[in-house]
């Protein structure tokens, strides 16, 4: 079989960098114990290496305490941790139209089972969300303000600098989801006024699956909704408050957090620029191949600059699913079809009767052949289905 061409970088990283590999078997091998339980040197060991990971994943954020960095399971584990901790019954809710269901989900059951108003700015033709349409919707009993900073379906970047400033102002809690833009482009926690932060492993951060976290502003306070282990005064009977104990429960996914530092240090030996300047210079001739095709539509990619390497498309009158099914079958090509579990997204493309779209996700290992095999078959495709 010929080289599968992976384009669902947007969905989970794939390869990973060969340290990540190597440094995750060497540590199972060699600090597979479970840290703060006992006072042996490997148990030591190992926590030495998961208080790393803290430090370099909240200097990489800008963050200012690497104890208010938590690790959780991935990024929707997170959120829910997040917002099912500050959200109370009459509180009032902003977020967007460009939400995962990792944030839609969580916010649309406050608002069915808790009487919590939830409220959801739409984004324009070109993907993008309004700072001014935020402080619009804000009330008196507005408690939080959710943004995913990257769209996963059409790559567009939010101006969250400008939005966390309006929420900071009037004392409303900011919570980012940085699913798609951690570790491809910079955020900023200080300079864009984030309160909690919420991240995967295994996408960008070229990490495993598994594996994310949340860094918790510190005036921020999220009641506990779980509890459990710690290895850290266990006859306490109540959860411990401080952190990163408040938000992490039992043994954690100790190889996860071996294989997401290794792919923080290799994203920082490469440059995080250089990284991101490929994949966007791969993902300009994937549009200009695009937008050459007959019977295609693209979405959302008139305004190139303020972008990440994800973009959709249809081929016009045929279902996006069997599009994904012929690239992966017929021409061993890897990519993401459907609605990306943003349904709002895809309400205001009008893709849902076309089964969403199909989503391509550059990564730092796809190549100019790459990109231009895939739009040779797109445009066979194209040819032969569309009209």
């Amino acid at each position: 079989m010929e080289e599968l061409i992976y384009l669902d970088n947007g969905a989970t990283s794939f390869p990973k960098p060969e340290s990540v590999y190597t440094y995750m078997d060497s540590f199972h091998r060699s600090h597979g114990v479970s840290p703060g339980r006992s006072g042996c040197d490997l148990s030591i060991e190992t926590g030495n290496i998961i208080e790393t990971t803290r430090k370099e994943l909240t200097a990489l954020f800008h963050g200012t305490d690497s104890n208010r960095l938590v690790f959780t399971l991935n990024s929707t584990d997170a959120l829910n941790l997040a917002i099912n901790g500050i959200v109370s019954p009459g509180d009032h809710v902003v977020t967007t139209a460009l939400e995962h269901n990792a944030v839609l989900r969580p916010l649309h059951h406050h608002w069915r089972y808790n009487e919590v108003e939830v409220d959801h700015v739409d984004f324009d033709a070109d993907g993008f969300v309004h700072p001014e349409d935020f402080v619009a919707l804000f009330k008196p009993s507005t408690r939080l303000v959710v943004v995913n900073h990257v769209s996963n379906v059409i790559g567009t970047v939010q101006p969250i600098e400008a939005i966390g400033r309006l929420c900071r102002e009037r004392g409303i809690l900011f919570m980012v989801d940085a699913s798609q833009s951690a570790g491809k482009i910079s955020v900023d926690i200080r300079k864009s006024c984030i309160d909690i932060l919420a991240f995967t492993g295994h996408k960008s951060l070229l990490g495993p699956t598994g594996i994310g976290g949340l860094y918790v502003g510190e005036d921020v306070v999220i009641r506990h909704t779980r509890a459990g282990g710690t290895g850290v005064r266990s006859a306490q009977l109540h959860h411990l408050e401080e952190y990163p104990y408040r938000l992490e429960y039992g043994t954690p996914n100790l190889v996860g957090i071996a294989g997401l530092l290794a792919g923080v240090r290799w994203i920082g030996e490469q440059g995080m620029n250089a990284l991101h300047e490929h994949e966007m210079a791969l993902t300009r001739l994937l549009v200009d191949g695009l937008e050459k095709i007959d019977n295609i539509t693209l979405y959302c990619q008139r305004e190139r600059v303020n972008h990440i390497a994800v973009v959709s498309f249809n081929v016009n009158g045929f279902e996006a699913g069997n599009v994904g099914t012929l690239l992966d079958g017929d021409y061993g090509i890897a990519c993401r079809t459907g609605l990306q579990c943003a349904p709002l997204v895809h309400r205001k493309l009008g893709t849902e009767a076309q089964g969403g779209t199909v989503r391509f996700g550059v990564g730092p290992f796809n190549t100019r052949q790459h990109i231009t095999t895939a739009l040779e078959a797109v445009a066979e495709i194209a040819a032969t289905f569309g009209r």
